[in-house]
């Protein structure tokens, strides 16, 4: 094969056996690989009624056919498994380098299964593999672990994906962090890993992914990078400003989630912008493997030093909770990396946490309480106090303290940085994403905000429908190629299809990407639907539906999603009650489904 590997590693904790298997070259044309290809073997595989900590779930780790090639943004991952957090069907994405090192020792993908009788870590080299005691290091951080395991292995150039305390305690929002400053966040996939005791996945390679038509595959490089450097967005304000580029622009558009999202403007915002960070705290850029963008921030505060905080990071610390301590979000937000938390769920349900002590639900933190970001996730990541309520995520907390509402996340997964009663696409993306609350299943605030690729009218509920699945079959097809949601700035299904169809040699139209993300929609869609999940679980928090925005540019909306559902679901060929036809799944090859 071209541009895959060809290899699956089947790893049995429980029998202590790995296993190679071929790749399906019918099921890599179909899905591509990476989310694509962890979706169908969780379908496959893990029955309706296996819980997420069941030995019998499976945790993916998944390449694609463009992994570690000189396509831009090309060293990312996806891990699929079924989420403690949501019970829902999910895929974490990462980057950093350790995708890439995969590919280069040969492999597509690592699914993992059963469950360990100690703490074991997995060390895959150039095609082989093996299970290795990890009693030493369980209980360390992901950047003593990643240090102790590159020592174990005999080479300070392997790539380290593993979890921290939260991971080993079953904490629900627990990640799996990569590169010691990368992780496959959301969705507490790191605490799947946990529940196998299984510390880490080590990786070191020396071959490369061939490629079928070089030539052809260079001018397609070329095309992409030019496109990606001439973009204002990936070739100017994402390197400059990195991520939190958008802190400004968002408050200024007022959909700044604020105090748990009663409100859509934070007055000091600007003390935790992109541009503050630049101009104070500050030292490199740093990218990914094979990134022009390089949008990553090498930051230092006071004495420490260390990646981020991402735009994500600095509003659930921040406006979330009402704290503009830049040195407290950055302490918080290493804090998260060395634990395995992901931020976006910590600080949310921090806020959370917050707006039960007001109402006397809860004895804790108060809103703008900085001390209190980084306390709670310290607590959090080792289950310590109120600690080990918070590591139920948001959902659980609010549900257990009588107020339900006061969960700001969909289908029980944090809502991330933008409120969605001032951009109306991004509640229906919201609302309908298959892994629940996520701005990345389909990124509306490209065409509602920032105008890409072309400018829509935020407050209007018409034509969302079409635009929201256009962005979300495109960005399941981006997650299975494996590369970066950035280069969709720049980026269309037409550069995919080149650079797949060079890579691999088999051919590929734009339409052919864009069936392929649909198909990956659909199936994930029946998945949830087998586990009970269906059009009453695809609506927003009352909150947003409910109370108009109180203040700010977006004073007076409220989240339309009721009224775009009807039209989304007969746009997507599904009937009235969500589910996909038969004429859709004949149309999608799935059918058997």
């Amino acid at each position: 094969m071209y541009g895959w590997a060809g290899k699956i590693l089947e790893v049995d904790l429980s029998g202590e056996r790995i296993t190679e298997v071929g790749l399906d070259e019918e099921l890599a044309r179909d899905l591509i690989g990476g989310r694509g290809l962890g979706v169908r073997l969780l379908y496959d595989r893990v029955r309706h009624d296996v819980g997420p900590f069941d030995p019998d779930n499976l945790l993916v780790f998944a390449t694609g056919p463009l992994t570690g090639t000189l396509a831009p943004t090309s060293g990312r991952h996806c891990v699929v498994t079924k989420s403690p957090l949501t019970g829902t069907i999910f895929d974490a994405n990462s980057g950093g380098n350790w995708g890439a090192e995969l590919k280069f020792a040969g492999v597509d993908a690592i699914v993992i299964k059963g469950q360990a009788r100690e703490p074991v870590y997995l060390w895959v080299h150039d095609g082989e593999a093996e299970l290795r005691d990890a009693s030493d290091i369980w209980g360390m951080g992901t950047h003593a672990t990643t240090d102790a395991i590159c020592r174990q292995v005999g080479n300070s150039r392997a790539r380290v994906a593993c979890i921290g305390p939260a991971g080993e305690r079953l904490v629900r929002i627990a990640a799996i962090v990569n590169d010691k400053h990368r992780a496959a966040g959301r969705g507490g996939v790191g605490a799947v890993m946990g529940s196998k005791l299984l510390k880490a996945i080590a990786v070191r390679g020396s071959g490369r992914p061939k490629i079928a038509d070089e030539g052809s595959f260079d001018v397609c490089v070329r095309e992409c990078q030019k496109l990606l450097r001439e973009d204002p967005i990936t070739g100017t304000a994402l390197p400059t400003c990195g991520t939190a580029v958008l802190v400004n622009i968002i408050n200024e558009h007022g959909i700044y989630p604020t105090r748990n999202f009663r409100a859509g403007v934070f007055p000091t915002a600007d003390k935790t912008s992109g541009e503050t960070i630049a101009e104070t705290t500050l030292v490199r850029n740093r990218g990914c493997f094979g990134c022009p963008i390089a949008c990553g921030r090498v930051t230092k505060v006071g004495d420490v030093e260390g990646e981020g905080p991402e735009y994500g990071t600095i509003w659930a610390f921040g406006a979330q909770c009402g704290v503009d301590d830049l040195a407290a979000i950055a302490e918080a937000n290493l804090l998260c990396n060395d634990l395995g938390l992901d931020t976006i769920s910590m600080g949310s349900t921090i806020g959370c946490a917050m707006e039960l002590g007001e109402r006397g639900k809860l004895d804790g933190p108060k809103f703008g309480d900085a001390r209190a970001i980084v306390d709670l996730t310290r607590a959090t990541g080792v289950r310590e106090g109120i600690g080990d309520e918070l590591a139920e995520g948001s959902a659980r907390l609010a549900g257990g303290r009588g107020l339900p509402e006061l969960s700001m996340s969909v289908k029980g997964l944090e809502l991330p940085a933008y409120d969605p009663r001032g951009a109306q696409g991004q509640g229906l993306a919201y609302a309908t994403s298959n892994r629940g609350g996520c701005h990345l299943r389909a990124y509306m605030i490209a065409p509602e905000i920032l105008g890409a690729p072309k400018l829509m009218e935020r407050f209007s509920a018409s034509d969302k429908a079409e635009m929201t699945i256009i962005l979300q079959d495109l960005s399941a097809a981006v997650d299975s190629l494996v590369l970066c949601r950035f280069t969709t700035f720049a980026l269309g299904a037409v550069q995919y299809a080149k650079l797949l169809t060079a890579a691999t040699g088999i051919e590929f139209t734009d339409e052919d990407i864009m069936t392929v993300g649909e198909r990956i929609w659909n199936l994930e869609r029946l998945y949830n639907i087998r586990e009970g999940l269906g059009a009453k679980d695809d609506v927003l928090p009352k909150r947003l539906a409910e109370e108009p925005m109180p203040e700010g540019p977006s004073r007076g909306r409220r989240s339309m999603v009721a009224s775009m559902l009807p039209s989304y679901y007969a746009s997507r060929g599904w009937d009235s009650s969500g589910v996909p036809t038969e004429e859709k799944l004949r149309q999608l090859g799935l059918l058997e489904f």
